[in-house]
């Protein structure tokens, strides 16, 4: 991004609510002058908040009915299932928005299963928990776009107070983005961001067509992306090496006649285009496809940046649960609890049934999961667990919620 002012370094690339938090931590750690206790503090602020929204699901399945064997099971894959305790400690925006998308599922829940009233008391929480959704992630604005109005047109008893938290949190976000973050310099977010797929497409165009491709489209692309390296930067399942030599001078009319550029190679060849986003999105749909997903090579990496960042001397311990880790993963059965493409096909055959069952109200319930797919499609990397981590989180209790309607409508079939 190009800085409003060269002063501010912090951008809202990552919201900037985080990056404030995990500061914060850091520099509290260098009173005592040791990164380790900022950090250490972080973590415990992190799997306290984990800790605690889970408790919530095993809660909120208990009030819904559900037996106690499946709860049993819930609890034993949360402390036992290792990405719930890996994440727990892995300072990553990620593991705090799951949360707070879990709750939203949750709130959601009461509104539509148990018809829960709207008073004043709770409409601050629902406004203080949509708020935090978006400040915590950049594209938590599209999970309350895409799922708030639904509450409100649906629940009509309590539509207008709705509908009031509803405006209250677009207020708060357009002065947050065009009023509060200016006035402290911080540096919007880069458009690049939200282009990974057209840029993919270009690139793997680019790489099939070179012989298509004008001298006026080869200007255009290359004042967007840099034409000459297109090719030989083309990542099929990551749109990163593409989109980081994105020109971050470029004004509108590039953009718009990097556009042009794009639609005319749409036109000449569809496939192509269908193919690059095939390649950078199928493992959120294949059962089939594992990739790494937890953190633990970062020690190096902090060290090189000026951070005395050290572990403990439990090496031999460590090394044991990072294997439990990464095996975890192929565990017939038991590994389906961290695959993204097997908690794709769980959510829409939840969906499916609902639809089947003419259940449309209670779909809404599963929307905040079906956009955070839509947003893994969106993405620049394949089959990336961080951004799927509010799914595979709040799978277990997406489950136990469908297991309750299920129950609901056997005995009112009865």
């Amino acid at each position: 991004s190009v800085l409003l002012d060269e002063n501010m370094i912090i951008t809202n690339h990552h919201p900037v609510v985080h990056t404030l938090l995990i500061g914060t931590c850091v520099k509290i750690g260098m009173i005592f002058d040791n990164v380790n206790v900022g950090l250490f503090l972080y973590s415990i602020i992190q799997i306290l908040v984990l800790a605690l929204t889970l408790s919530c699901t095993i809660s909120f399945m208990k009030k819904l009915g559900i037996s106690r064997l499946y709860r049993l099971i819930c609890l034993l894959i949360y402390a036992l299932v290792p990405v719930f305790p890996f994440y727990a400690m892995s300072p990553v925006k990620d593991v705090i928005f799951g949360c707070l998308i879990i709750l939203y599922i949750i709130m959601i829940s009461n509104y539509i299963i148990f018809k829960e009233k709207v008073n004043f008391v709770k409409g601050i929480k629902i406004f203080v928990l949509v708020v935090l959704i978006i400040l915590f992630r950049n594209n938590g604005i599209y999970v309350v776009l895409l799922s708030m109005p639904f509450l409100f047109m649906i629940y009509h008893r309590e539509s207008k107070k709705i509908l009031i938290v509803f405006i209250s949190v677009l207020v708060f976000y357009s002065t947050y983005q065009n009023v509060i973050l200016p006035y402290f310099k911080v540096t919007p977010s880069s458009v690049r961001e939200a282009l990974s797929i057209p840029f993919q497409q270009t690139a793997r165009y680019v790489s099939f067509n070179e012989d298509k491709v004008s001298e006026d489209e080869k200007n255009y692309i290359d004042k967007i992306l840099g034409y000459d390296t297109l090719s030989s930067r083309y990542n099929p399942e990551k749109a990163d090496p593409v989109k980081n030599e994105f020109n971050r001078y470029s004004t509108k009319d590039d953009l718009i006649n990097y556009f042009k550029a794009w639609f005319t190679g749409f036109c000449k060849d569809p496939l192509t285009y269908v193919s690059a986003t095939i390649n950078n999105t199928y493992g959120y749909f294949y059962p089939f496809d594992k990739k790494w997903y937890i953190y633990y090579k970062y020690n190096d990496v902090l060290k090189n940046n000026g951070f005395d960042y050290h572990y403990n001397n439990l090496d031999g311990l460590r090394k044991i649960l990072i294997k439990y880790g990464n095996v975890f993963q192929s565990i017939p059965i038991l590994g389906l609890c961290v695959n993204i493409g097997f908690s794709t096909w769980l959510l829409f055959l939840m969906i499916g049934y609902l639809i089947y069952k003419q259940k449309y109200k209670e779909i809404i319930i599963y929307l905040p999961a079906f956009i955070i797919l839509l947003v893994c499609i969106a993405s620049p990397v394949n089959t990336y667990f961080r951004y799927a981590l509010p799914n595979i989180f709040g799978m277990p209790l997406m489950i136990g919620i469908f297991l309750s309607l299920i129950k609901k409508e056997g005995v009112k079939n009865e």
